[in-house]
């Protein structure tokens, strides 16, 4: 049921085919992003098969820019990966006609370090790596805020960049990083905000973050069609297949707590 791709614009175009998308209501192609959330899937396309007789083909990919462009160009008919704020971020840069379909889990992030064990413990010109996509460096830029790291021109931005920082009273140096990559230069840097999609796999544990959201995150992930596909039978028949308790139950066993329903 997977394939696994490069994430890269032309593996996309080359290997999964434009506009074949819907061709047939008994089988949909999903992009989700490689790791623990496909597994996830997974379970959710198996129930689909048994409760509707639906196959559902998972597509992986290994970064946040080409399971849009897949949807967009038609060669997926949904996919699940990102939340709200990013999704708009990608429409309104790329001009796609998104919808959303359905709910997911909120995956909190967090910020860590091996070098520090708490917050407390991060010096001044500290060096700290963020995500470069437009919503999630935001979303970590409003946490620092909010524990009184550096204060934001707008706490309520959602696309805050370093160049949106009012004040940032410890000289704290930012690096902008894709986030499939923040694991790895973690030993190289004093802090980075890591998206739970790229901790879990890494062996990073929420628990273990100096700064993570709860549970109260807006960020909750979506199933996500292109415009008007959003109550077509074979796309509802997946989002029900996806809400339900074996996929909580399977979210639960690989993230812990970490994992949020968002549809309830």
């Amino acid at each position: 049921m997977r394939k696994s791709l490069i994430g890269t614009l032309a593996a996309s175009a080359l290997t999964l085919g434009a506009g074949t998308a819907l061709a047939d209501e008994h089988a949909i192609k999903v992009g989700t992003v490689a790791g623990p959330e496909t597994d996830v899937m997974q379970v959710a396309a198996e129930i689909a098969e048994r409760e509707y007789g639906l196959e559902v083909e998972i597509i992986e990919f290994t970064d946040y820019v080409t399971p849009n462009a897949a949807l967009a160009d038609g060669s997926l008919d949904a996919n699940a990966y990102q939340h709200e704020p990013y999704m708009r971020s990608m429409v309104e840069d790329r001009g796609y006609d998104f919808a959303i379909a359905g709910y997911t889990f909120v995956y909190p992030i967090g910020a860590y370090s091996e070098k520090y064990d708490s917050i407390e413990d991060l010096p001044d010109g500290a060096t700290i790596a963020l995500p470069n996509d437009p919503s999630n460096e935001g979303r970590a830029l409003i946490l620092m805020h909010n524990e009184g790291l550096i204060e934001l021109n707008d706490p309520e931005f959602l696309e805050a960049t370093p160049l949106d920082i009012a004040e940032n009273p410890r000289d704290f140096e930012f690096r902008e990083i894709e986030a499939a990559q923040l694991p790895r230069v973690l030993p190289d840097v004093d802090m980075a905000f890591i998206n739970n999609t790229f901790a879990q796999p890494a062996g990073l544990s929420l628990d273990d973050a100096l700064i993570k959201e709860g549970a109260e995150s807006p960020y909750v992930n979506l199933i996500v069609v292109r415009g008007g596909d959003e109550e077509r039978e074979a796309i509802q028949q997946l989002v029900k297949a996806y809400q339900t308790e074996e996929v909580e139950a399977k979210a639960e066993e690989l993230f812990g707590p970490q994992a949020v329903p968002g549809w309830k």
